[in-house]
């Protein structure tokens, strides 16, 4: 990606910047933050020991069943999204978080608006609305149509991180982030630190890539991990 030491190059801004997360490139992420990037690791949110119930592994097996025969490849987005992606999402929820899809977004740094619709998320649900986000997911498009997809992710975290800090005003908000590929997952814990200031900083973790055709049960686990850990602070 780019170097850990960026430095956020807002305070050149002479007026507020409007960014759609669809939209978001490189340059615009070195605008309104500074990155640190920790690269791929084996981290411990990573290592989940988080058991499967046999239901759940069961359903497991159905999705992965239905995957088998078919040629993701071939399949376009909102095919994979129905039959891969928000399956798995769904079998995470547990008490008042839910999954959810195409959820609009939109938040005020004091130099940027960050809004859009985030592909999925997993939430805090109040009054059916999804409140408080927790995993932010992004359904990358393939071929030539295809961006990086980090940088919208990178986006769509750095929103979340505001909105959840309004609602709680815990200094540093931890985020986790997902971009999925076809039927490959892969997953980002980002810590977002000075969000009242002109240079929010981020720091992130990434995971390996995971194939849900063999690797399902592991991104379930990964899922419900991180669940759990935002479950304990309600």
């Amino acid at each position: 990606m780019y170097n850990g030491q960026a430095r956020c190059l807002s305070y050149v801004l002479k007026f507020m910047l409007n960014l759609n997360f669809s939209d978001i490139s490189f340059a615009d992420i070195k605008r309104i933050a500074k990155v640190s990037e920790k690269g791929v690791g084996g981290y411990e949110w990573t290592q989940s020991q988080v058991a499967l119930s046999d239901t759940e592994k069961i359903y497991v097996n159905e999705i992965v069943s239905r995957l088998l025969d078919y040629e993701t490849t071939l399949m376009n987005e909102a095919t994979i999204w129905a039959r891969a992606i928000y399956p798995l999402l769904a079998l995470a929820e547990r008490d008042n978080i839910q999954a959810w899809a195409e959820v609009p977004i939109q938040a005020h740094y004091p130099h940027v608006e960050l809004h859009g619709i985030i592909d999925g998320v997993l939430s805090k649900t109040v009054a059916g609305l999804a409140e408080t986000p927790y995993l932010v997911v992004v359904e990358a498009k393939r071929g030539l149509e295809g961006k990086n997809p980090r940088f919208q992710l990178y986006g769509e975290i750095l929103a979340t991180a505001r909105l959840n800090w309004e609602n709680n005003a815990q200094p540093v908000q931890e985020i986790f982030g997902c971009y999925t590929i076809g039927d490959s997952w892969t997953f980002i814990r980002a810590l977002i630190e000075q969000i009242e200031s002109e240079c929010p900083i981020i720091t992130i973790e990434a995971s390996r890539e995971y194939i849900e055709k063999l690797e399902a049960e592991t991104i379930l686990k990964i899922l419900k991990f991180i669940i759990a850990k935002y479950i304990q602070t309600l």
